[in-house]
């Protein structure tokens, strides 16, 4: 008798900064969620797409978890919250170049302690660490957060090291089903939702300090036509500082950020991009409700 097929949803949850958006989309294999350095790059829940012909994986990459502080925090841990809610399994990823900390154990305490969902724990750069007993004791302090017998993997999302026995070991997890979306569909990002967060990824990459997390995005048209798509876009900042460092000694850094998401784009969409960037102040966005639903970041509760 053949095996059924499968189909489930799959929240990815973990502390800022640990390589989420890096292994989805090396697992779906191409770009979908933003990539950098710095911690709270993802602001909505992403879906990726893995189908094969066993299963459908509907992956969620959700913020990186963290105690909130403000507006944007409060709906930073709203997406992750709502994620964990109503999935069929979590992977809480952690750096394994590291021991259990306390941001762990606050994850823990506040998402996945009480979780429906099985918790599967994933061990992030093991190609990092070189000493053998330094990483079974880093392991060891997180398989101890847990009060029962945890399943573990230990992957490089980097590399890709170890994915086929992630994905195997998810798949015993899922329920039988039919698909969810088409075969050949890696995520249910639309081109506005990809424009946007192409350029908040260049904004990231181009500047430094405070401005990463004080930075919006809104899509104010895209017009797609045959050969071309026309995008016009708003980057919000906070203060008068940030605009300027945007804009950049006669508008030089604000030209390579469009540039360089210009470029990212069109091999994206495969066609001409035209991409015009305006940037406004919103004083303290990020604790303003109004400024936030503007943004379309508002509170699912």
């Amino acid at each position: 008798m053949e095996n059924e097929f499968k189909t489930g949803f799959v929240t990815i949850i973990a502390r800022p900064n640990v390589g989420k958006s890096t292994m989805l989309n090396k697992i779906v294999g191409q770009k979908i969620a933003i990539t950098t350095n710095t911690a709270q790059t993802t602001r909505t829940k992403i879906k990726g797409i893995l189908t094969s012909e066993k299963s459908q994986i509907i992956f969620i990459d959700t913020p990186g978890v963290h105690r909130p502080l403000n507006k944007l925090g409060e709906f930073l841990s709203s997406q992750t919250q709502s994620a964990v809610k109503d999935t069929d399994l979590i992977l809480y990823l952690t750096d394994v170049t590291s021991p259990c900390m306390r941001g762990d154990m606050w994850i823990y305490e506040n998402y996945l302690k009480d979780a429906n969902a099985p918790v599967i724990l994933v061990f992030n750069k093991i190609d990092l660490v070189k000493n053998q007993e330094k990483l079974e004791a880093n392991i060891y302090s997180y398989k101890k957060m847990f009060e029962k017998n945890i399943q573990t993997v230990r992957i490089s999302a980097k590399t890709g090291k170890n994915f086929d026995s992630l994905i195997q070991c998810i798949e015993k997890y899922l329920p039988e089903g039919e698909m969810l979306y088409p075969d050949d569909e890696i995520t249910d990002q639309n081109m506005r939702m990809i424009a946007s967060e192409t350029i908040r990824e260049k904004i990231i990459l181009n500047t430094r300090d405070e401005v990463p997390h004080s930075v919006a995005v809104l899509i104010d048209s895209y017009k797609s036509e045959e050969d071309i798509d026309r995008i016009s876009a708003t980057i919000y900042v906070s203060t008068d500082s940030q605009k300027g460092i945007i804009i950049g000694k006669n508008g030089s850094a604000l030209k390579k950020i469009g540039m360089e998401a210009r470029i990212e784009l069109e091999k994206i969409a495969e066609k001409k991009i035209f991409l015009q960037l305006f940037v406004k102040v919103q004083k303290n966005w990020q604790k303003d409700s109004r400024a936030m639903k503007m943004l379309g970041l508002e509170d699912e509760r």
